[in-house]
């Protein structure tokens, strides 16, 4: 869940060094080749989403950044350095989205004890105000909730006070709330200066709060830029409407149009030409409530990454 251990280290490091730095990247597992030509660079204090379907380097690409493995051709640099060496400079933490904890202990003890294992580690108070959990500090870790849970493995990742920090479903499990204040300590610690490398399935939240998206498909970056910058490579709007007995073969037929949804008197029309389709629907039916917009983070999603095999079992 955390780096090992914490030594003092020149603070130049963090600042004039990328965080992150992947350059021709590849890793190989037998015949299946997972990742195939990352290059990547991610600034101090940047929070960066690294999104992609099952199977497209994700888990791959951060064991290689965690020191986990080592890349099959390329080089994986942090903070300037050989991962396992961020590492071992206590520079280095992650949030996983499971990981062992004792059920007996209470949050606070959970903390201290990890605490324990760190030459310069910060206040277990401090970490637990930091992740939003300070009043459930005499609680059983048993009786804690999931989201709960995992706000307290975000605390012990503070402990060392890395430059780095990366996240795997780090909202799982927690409330709108719990979601909202988490992303609140997250912000203040990029502004501060920490990176913040995450993974998650909740691309509306990644939309919101990553200052940068990086789309991996079939081992490929395949997208790289702010949500906007990322929903814009999708081609096209959705035009959406009320229609009384809508005809989707009509719809369907209207040149530039990708694909149509009908769900009862809603009209759901995704289309390159969307004027085509508003000027159909206002002139040849009795359309209501229509509405044009961009694609979303979802639509861009899959748009980008196309169809991918992978699946649980596949190296990701």
């Amino acid at each position: 869940m955390t780096s090992s251990t914490t030594q003092s280290i020149d603070p130049g490091v963090r600042r004039s060094d990328p965080a992150v730095r992947l350059a021709g990247v590849t890793k190989d597992f037998g015949p299946v080749q997972a990742v195939r030509g990352i290059d990547l660079e991610i600034r101090p204090g940047e929070i960066v989403a690294f999104l992609g379907p099952n199977g497209a380097g994700k888990t791959t690409t951060i064991d290689m950044v965690l020191g986990l493995s080592r890349p099959t051709s390329g080089e994986v640099e942090v903070l300037g350095m050989e991962p396992r060496q961020a590492i071992a400079h206590g520079l280095v933490s992650a949030v996983m989205q499971t990981g062992g904890l004792l059920k007996d202990l209470t949050v606070r003890e959970t903390v201290q004890y990890t605490a324990s294992l760190f030459a310069n580690a910060h206040p277990a108070d401090e970490v637990l105000r930091r992740a939003g959990i300070a009043d459930l500090a005499d609680r059983k870790v048993g009786k804690c909730s999931g989201g709960e849970q995992q706000r307290l493995r975000f605390a012990m990742a503070l402990l060392p006070d890395p430059a780095l920090l990366l996240l795997d479903e780090p909202t799982t499990g927690m409330d709108v709330e719990g979601r909202r204040a988490f992303w609140s300590a997250i912000r203040a610690d990029a502004e501060k200066g920490r990176t913040v490398l995450f993974a998650t399935h909740y691309l509306e939240e990644a939309d919101q709060y990553a200052d940068r998206i990086v789309l991996v498909s079939k081992g490929l970056v395949v997208a790289d830029g702010s949500g906007a910058q990322i929903k814009g490579l999708a081609s096209g709007r959705t035009v959406r409407a009320t229609v009384s007995n809508p005809d989707s073969d009509s719809l369907a037929a209207i040149p530039g149009v990708d694909s149509v949804d009908i769900r009862g008197e809603s009209v759901i029309v995704h289309a390159k030409d969307s004027d085509a389709v508003a000027r159909y629907l206002l002139n040849e039916t009795d359309a209501r409530d229509l509405e044009i917009a961009a694609k979303g983070i979802e639509e861009a999603f899959l748009s980008l990454t196309g169809d991918n095999d992978g699946s649980e079992g596949t190296p990701a």
